[in-house]
């Protein structure tokens, strides 16, 4: 099991799937299974019986998980980028591998 470089509040590109090309934010890290849940992509319909979130019961629509190999965070430019990690001022910061720029 290797380090997930990716946070949650991070915005990510899809490079796979049916959601590939499209960008949103990380509402979650799931990290046992190696996924994440991202805004608005990757939706699947659940039935749901009436309860007191949902009265009505019925269909709903949520995010279902995403591997995170199947995701690239976009940097402060805007291009997709793996993440790299680094000591500056006794601090491990993540850094864009292609510009080489700081990622808060």
């Amino acid at each position: 099991m290797s380090k997930i470089k990716i946070k949650k509040g991070d915005v990510v590109r899809i490079i796979s799937g049916a959601s590939r090309g499209k960008e949103g934010k990380v509402l979650e890290i799931l990290i046992d299974a190696e996924k994440a849940l991202v805004e608005g992509q990757n939706m699947v319909s659940r039935h749901t019986k009436p309860n007191t979130k949902n009265p009505q019961g019925g269909i709903i629509k949520k995010e279902a998980p995403i591997h995170i190999s199947n995701l690239l965070v976009i940097d402060g430019k805007g291009n997709p980028t793996r993440i790299g990690r680094r000591v500056e001022n006794g601090k491990i910061v993540r850094f864009s591998k292609k510009s080489g720029e700081v990622i808060k």
